[in-house]
């Protein structure tokens, strides 16, 4: 018998495609407990549309997805999310486990309390939960967002850009949070994001998506000038400065990544925290 665990998330040969435009093709990867994997790539490569299949809200072209266990999922932070912004902290914590989006039926208002509060405490949230939810800053609102994706007790968390537009203060809190869980709980993290420097102490393996393209590995095999020029077809350099990936490339090329964008009249584009 194989000793190695049962894959958390695992895609055979998945392919997604969107109309007449393909995100990717022949993608295996297991994503096992409690490991933390980055997906990055510019914007259409399909790194949110990837969480959307895991879910189940987008069918596969082809290929098979198995999840094994609970999902959760996080959200990027909104400031405008209307339909929220009345709701007590609580009441928005809740929505994890009697809202629509996880058909979780109610075992009792007690039981329904007690995976509130413990979802909030996992968090650090009690002095605030009980406040309007749009008079929080957006650090406590996506603290309480994760809280929320807690309740389901989940084996993977979908992480889909949690740390946008948060400054670096809040940023490390949600970071920090995410890894406590993984290794209290052997909780699996898939975190989409453009920037990779906030996660790179805890990122295992990285995913990254360009143009129907793909590589998975560790970091030292992704995030290097050979990779990433092959993956996007021009010369892409790569550099650590301070502890930090800083990514340059150029030749006329139009590219998304990290915080900037910069047009086919720019030769640089830039990684940085």
């Amino acid at each position: 018998m194989s000793d190695q665990p049962t894959p958390a998330v695992e895609l055979t040969d998945a392919t997604l495609a969107i109309g007449d435009r393909l995100l990717w093709s022949d993608l295996d990867l297991k994503v096992t407990p409690g490991e933390f994997i980055a997906v990055l790539g510019p914007n259409g490569s399909g790194k949110t549309t990837l969480l959307r299949a895991i879910l189940g809200q987008v069918p596969l072209s082809g290929g098979t997805l198995s999840v094994h266990g609970r999902l959760g999922y996080v959200p990027q932070q909104h400031a405008d999310d209307a339909d929220t912004m009345a709701l007590r902290g609580r009441d928005l914590v809740g929505f994890g486990i009697d809202g629509s989006a996880w058909g979780i039926g109610l075992r009792g208002w007690r039981r329904r309390t007690q995976r509130v509060d413990a979802a909030v405490a996992e968090v650090g949230a009690q002095d605030f939960v009980d406040r309007p939810f749009g008079l929080l800053s957006g650090g406590e609102q996506q603290r309480l967002r994760m809280a929320q994706a807690l309740t389901n007790d989940p084996s993977v968390l979908l992480c889909d850009e949690p740390l946008a537009s948060l400054d670096l203060r809040n940023q490390r809190t949600v970071v920090d949070l995410l890894d406590t869980r993984r290794r209290t709980h052997d909780t699996a993290i898939l975190f989409v994001t453009h920037e990779i420097n906030p996660v790179l102490p805890f990122v295992d393996r990285v995913l990254y998506l360009v143009d129907g393209r793909f590589r998975i590995g560790t970091v030292a095999e992704v995030m290097n000038s050979a990779t990433l020029s092959e993956l996007y077809g021009s010369r892409v350099d790569v550099a650590e400065v301070a502890g930090r990936l800083v990514v340059l490339g150029g030749d006329g090329e139009h590219h998304h990544c990290a915080e900037h964008t910069y047009d086919d009249h720019d030769p640089t584009w830039v990684i940085t925290r």
